[in-house]
Order: C-alpha cells, then sequence, then structure tokens
C-alpha cells in the first residue's frame, strides 16, 4: 500500500513538473504595433472593431486577444455607466479618446491616444476628429449593460 501512495505521488509529482515546463515553453502574446488604419469617421461600430477591440473585445468587455499581453488589464466598457451612478460619462469618455485625461493605460505605449491618430488621418481637420470622437463615443455609449 506504502508503496501505491508514493508511485502516486510521484506521478503527480512529474504530470505537475510537465504541466509547469509546457507552460514556460508557451509563447506569450505580444502586441504589434501597426500603422493605424483608415476607417469611416461615420461608423462607431467600424472604428470600434477596428481600434478598440483588439484590447477590450468584441463585446467590451476587457478581453480582446491582446488582453493578456498588457500590463495593465483593459477596462470592461460595459459597466462605465454603472460604474458611474448609472448614467454614462460621456465626457470623460470623450475625453479619454481625445486624450485630455489621462488613465494608467492610455498614452502608453500599449494603448495610444486615439485623439493625436484621428488628427492624422483626418489631415488636421478638426471636425472629422469631433465626428469620430463622438461616433465612436455613441457606440461605447450603445455597449452598456442595461
Amino acid at each position: 500500500m506504502r508503496v501505491l501512495k508514493n508511485s502516486c505521488l510521484v506521478l503527480c509529482v512529474l504530470i505537475a513538473t510537465m504541466m509547469m515546463v509546457s507552460a514556460q515553453n508557451q509563447p506569450k502574446t505580444e502586441i504589434r504595433h501597426v500603422p493605424i488604419k483608415a476607417t469611416s469617421p461615420a461608423s462607431g461600430l467600424e472604428m470600434y472593431k477596428t481600434y478598440c477591440a483588439v484590447c477590450h473585445g468584441i463585446d467590451g468587455r476587457g478581453q480582446g486577444p491582446a488582453a493578456e499581453a498588457l500590463r495593465v488589464p483593459p477596462t470592461d466598457l460595459t459597466t462605465m455607466a454603472s460604474r458611474n451612478g448609472g448614467k454614462y460619462p460621456s465626457l470623460r469618455v470623450a475625453a479619454i479618446i481625445r486624450g485630455e485625461e489621462v488613465l494608467a493605460a492610455h498614452g502608453t505605449k500599449e494603448m495610444p491616444i486615439w485623439g493625436s491618430l484621428f488628427w492624422t488621418l483626418s489631415g488636421g481637420h478638426d471636425g472629422e476628429v469631433q465626428q469620430r470622437v463622438s461616433n465612436l463615443n455613441q457606440y461605447i455609449e450603445s455597449l452598456q449593460k442595461k
């Protein structure tokens, strides 16, 4: 009986060691920086899918394919209203998108400030930048949990 217990213990240790070695050999997800792709400023959905979903997830819950590679986990965008007393913080979100409000993740090499990138895409046309920010903000508002 003692031999059987010892054999099981050795087997469990061996399996655990193999699992740890296997996990260490898995390649880590890394963020690739690519040039910004132009999208329609009229479509908040298209901008969200192109610029935000890779980190925040297509559903906005912060579980996009690049999320695990980030030092600061992406915010669950679907709970912004509930975390703000039930009212969606539209002005704050617009300020974050434009880069006027500093967040831990925004403005780092992991999370760009979209306002300056939108300025580049628009060729410096402020009206188009505002349209992009407004439509993206409205789309994020539509993701709020009811």
